[in-house]
């Protein structure tokens, strides 16, 4: 059987570069090399420590330069051209490379690095650490406009291949706590480009979400997960199923389209999924994001997050989930967080998640 292939390279400016080729490609193995005069990249940022809640906020001022919805001439994700010197410079089926621009690293050890875990959770005044990490692009096709949703599922699959290898590969860095693969979409949620991509975040730290999770597991017990998906799937909140895979509403959703999807089987990420899990999740995403597409006529924006355990902490009860949200509360309006949610993160809910439910199991039926 073809198999995905994995070719690796190097940007002018020594970034990583990796194409993945999709089992069925059509591409010559062979690529050209980034003939582009780049300036050095950026210092690392700066961390700095609130030490109201004890979060770490990068500071990474390079950011502003970034890219803001250029046309397809322009397009810094499309395959070079004489006119168009982009990030990658020949055809592909999938590309990952280093942001040039990162809010984490290109470092990853310094004089005032994190001392790990338990320097992170101390708590101070005017503390900082060196933003150290990993940022990635990932590219899930040439084509200026799309979105995971939009790729084929041979196009689906190579993306899935390639964030359980970025995820064993970060995960191995000096340094790196925790992985997160997502996916933004639409300008409503604040992209700046149109070119159907995601990221990938090396944190040298356990994100603030994740904290909060550990706390609950803490309290509930170290089968949380698998209590949560027995109650789910009992539930009339199931939206799609398969024999690895189930996606559902969650029972004290927060954003007016919401879904989560969990494995069947304990996996902390995406490096500990198996082939088996990884084709039928290719299908059944596609499915539901196609399905959150036909709830309305026009597309809906979203943030597709994959959740995955920390590197070092709680990996045997901290299981791999995707959570899908959307500020989309009716065709023509969305969500904003204003003071109860943004100020107090106390949240209050404006479609009853079974309702979500069954609007999302209708765009699915409408495939």
């Amino acid at each position: 059987m073809p198999q995905i292939t994995k070719r690796e390279y190097r940007l002018a400016d020594g970034r990583e570069l990796i194409y993945f080729d999709d089992a069925d490609t059509t591409l010559s193995p062979d690529r050209a090399p980034d003939a582009r005069v780049l300036d050095p990249r950026p210092a690392t940022a700066t961390m700095r420590q609130d030490p109201l809640t004890g979060e770490w906020i990068s500071i990474a001022a390079a950011r502003q330069n970034r890219v803001f919805l250029p046309p397809a001439d322009q397009d810094p994700l499309a395959p070079a051209s004489p006119t168009n010197p982009s990030e990658i410079p020949d055809n592909y089926d999938v590309a990952v490379f280093e942001n040039r621009s990162p809010s984490f690293g290109p470092d990853l050890v310094g004089e005032n690095a994190p001392l790990g875990l338990d320097d992170l959770t101390s708590i101070g005044l005017g503390r900082t650490r060196t933003s150290v990490g990993r940022c990635e692009v990932v590219s899930f096709s040439p084509a200026h406009l799309g979105s995971f949703g939009s790729q084929t599922e041979s196009r689906a699959r190579t993306v899935i291949e390639a964030w359980a290898d970025r995820t064993s590969a970060l995960s191995a860095l000096p340094g790196i706590e925790q992985v997160f693969p997502f996916e933004n979409r639409g300008e409503a949620i604040g992209v700046t480009l149109h070119h159907p991509h995601g990221q990938i975040y090396a944190y040298p730290y356990v994100t603030p979400r994740t904290t909060r999770l550990i706390e609950s597991i803490e309290k509930f017990g170290p089968d949380l997960f698998e209590r949560i998906l027995e109650s789910e799937r009992a539930s009339e909140r199931v939206v799609l199923s398969g024999k690895h895979w189930t996606a559902f509403v969650p029972f004290a959703a927060r954003w007016p389209i919401e879904v989560h999807m969990l494995p069947h089987r304990h996996v902390p990420d995406f490096a500990a999924t198996n082939e088996e899990e990884r084709d039928e999740l290719a299908g059944l995403y596609l499915t539901l994001l196609r399905g959150v597409d036909r709830i309305y006529d026009t597309p809906t924006p979203y943030i597709a997050a994959w959740h995955q355990a920390p590197v070092r902490v709680k990996r045997d009860e901290i299981r791999l989930m995707l959570q899908l949200t959307s500020p989309r509360r009716a065709e023509s309006k969305l969500k904003y967080l204003a003071g109860s949610e943004a100020a107090m993160g106390a949240w209050i809910g404006d479609v009853p998640p079974e309702h979500t439910a069954e609007l999302v199991r209708n765009g699915i039926s409408r495939l």
